[in-house]
């Protein structure tokens, strides 16, 4: 949820093990991007993961790098998406014409 608006983001993955867990589960995932605290940069890297936080998780799952490039972000708000943001992910569809 924003901290200024009582909304939530949903995440429509392109990554086969996340669909593959989506599928095999049939339920929704949560996640979060892993910043640690005093970094500025997500942790995507699995070894480095399982490096400093290994002994902390049930389970670190090695797809490979996770890169660090942002995702296109639409809101949806009464029925009208807006690009917020453009990333990784097709937005033509939601672009004003």
């Amino acid at each position: 949820q924003h901290a200024k608006r009582k909304t939530i983001g949903l995440r429509i993955p392109d990554n086969k093990i996340t669909l593959a867990l989506l599928e095999e589960l049939d339920e929704p995932l949560m996640s979060s991007t892993l910043i640690l605290p005093d970094e500025d940069m997500p942790l995507t890297d699995p070894e480095e993961i399982f490096e400093q936080l290994g002994k902390q998780l049930d389970l670190v799952i090695d797809g490979g790098f996770g890169g660090n490039e942002p995702t296109t972000v639409i809101e949806y708000i009464d029925d009208m998406p807006e690009v917020v943001r453009v990333g990784l992910g097709d937005s033509s569809p939601f672009e004003s014409r």
